[in-house]
């Protein structure tokens, strides 16, 4: 996995610079340079970090390997299902990475944004990469060992996954037409990266958005994306962004009022509180949701009286 990324990197940095070049000339934000070298500093630690682990979690893979229920050998259509197989994985481990808390902690970094650079969203953003998914994520592809995909195989479809994922962290690319409907485009991410009440916890497929199509988070960029989290950090230090939300998970968790509050600060959505003063993006589309219906009545009754007047 890591040998295709690196020979993917050389890429990515010219496109990041013609990303730069081409965003002075456009409507957006484009590049800051303490956001950007946050960004890169995220991204080369996690490489290194990843490269150090790669050999404890292919020993998993081969280890699982054994008990195979399938023999897939290296036939032609290998490469395809193991890419469509890490797609499926892939989104459960995003999805899961967005509603337990525990799991939040590791991936939060990805979306965070200095609170004086909150609309910047560019190629960098993809390089800002987490320092602990290397270890909370390995698990969400064991069932493919298991199924009886060649560990290498899936390491392969792992690095596919990412550098396709590159590129879609771009403002300077609209919408792509029919491209739309299966697959995950720059219009998609973005909605992933807002910070708007209805883009929640949206669109977490890798290469595809049928899954969120599937399984119900998907959702369309209508309203301009706000970028973040709903409460920005102040800081462009990497061990910060890094382990921001540790420290506040494991504060909230030891200050908990019972052992049984602590479990749940760990293992329920972001947002979760025992006195509901904070609220989890389920709980934030609700209540919009309500406020819009009570606007939309409101409405409607002032149009009866204006009409019967």
């Amino acid at each position: 996995m890591s040998t295709l990324v690196y020979l993917a990197v050389p890429a990515f940095l010219l496109l990041i610079c013609i990303e730069y070049g081409l965003s002075r000339s456009r409507a957006i934000l484009g590049y800051e340079g303490r956001d950007t070298a946050a960004s890169l500093a995220m991204g080369i630690a996690n490489v290194s970090i990843a490269a150090l682990t790669k050999a404890a979690t292919f020993g998993i893979y081969v280890f699982l390997h054994q008990f195979a229920l399938f023999d897939i050998r290296q036939q032609w259509w290998a490469l395809p299902a193991a890419i469509l197989a890490d797609d499926f994985a892939y989104y459960w481990f995003h999805r899961m990475h967005h509603e337990v808390r525990l799991l939040w902690a590791a991936h939060v970094n990805h979306h965070s944004v200095n609170h004086h650079s909150s609309r910047r969203y560019n190629l960098s953003t993809a390089l800002r990469q987490s320092w602990t998914t290397p270890f909370t994520g390995p698990v969400f592809w064991m069932p493919l060992a298991l199924i009886g995909f060649d560990p290498l195989l899936i390491f392969t479809a792992q690095a596919i996954s990412l550098v396709y994922q590159f590129w879609i962290h771009t403002e300077l690319i609209d919408r792509m037409g029919p491209l739309e409907w299966a697959f995950n485009t720059p219009s998609h991410h973005r909605v992933h990266h807002g910070r708007n009440v209805e883009y929640l916890d949206r669109n977490h497929g890798g290469i595809l958005i049928l899954w969120d199509r599937l399984f119900g988070t998907f959702e369309a960029e209508r309203a301009p994306v706000d970028y973040g989290l709903t409460k920005n950090i102040h800081t462009y230090n990497p061990l910060k962004i890094a382990f921001h939300e540790w420290a506040d998970m494991l504060g909230d968790a030891c200050s908990a009022g019972s052992p049984g509050d602590a479990i749940r600060y760990l293992l329920r959505p972001p947002g979760w509180s025992p006195d509901g003063s904070t609220r989890t993006a389920s709980e934030l589309r609700t209540q919009q949701l309500r406020a819009q219906q009570l606007r939309a009545q409101q409405l409607r009754a002032q149009q009866l009286r204006e009409q019967g007047a």
